[in-house]
């Protein structure tokens, strides 16, 4: 059964996309948690950070990359903020990889 990520890559769920190239797809998030808050998903089905294989290491730099240029567009200069949940007592709800980039207010510690 698809994730709603893939739903969204193949186009059959709409979302409000940020940016998109042949590795990784950005969108809003639909319950944001700071005034600028997007998801970097990978094309590439990978269920969690817990699971990547060494060929993943590409798409991870790749993830973090793409974060670094959306932070940059959206004019978080003060500071953003780059988090990836993993199993569920970590926060994780979608068993599809992705990589949350919250920014646009001074973020707090810990975070949850």
């Amino acid at each position: 059964m698809a994730t709603i990520f893939q739903k969204i890559i193949s186009r059959e769920i709409p979302a409000e996309i940020i940016f998109e190239d042949d590795t990784c797809i950005s969108i809003k998030d639909i319950e944001p948690q700071a005034p600028f808050h997007a998801l970097i998903i990978p094309k590439k089905l990978i269920a969690r950070v817990g699971e990547v294989d060494d060929e993943d290491e590409q798409i991870l730099g790749h993830l973090l990359l793409t974060a670094k240029k959306i932070a940059q567009e959206q004019n978080l200069d003060q500071g953003f903020r780059i988090v990836i949940n993993n199993g569920s007592d970590g926060g994780e709800t979608v068993p599809h990889l992705h990589v949350h980039l919250l920014g646009g207010r001074k973020l707090t510690w810990p975070p949850g």
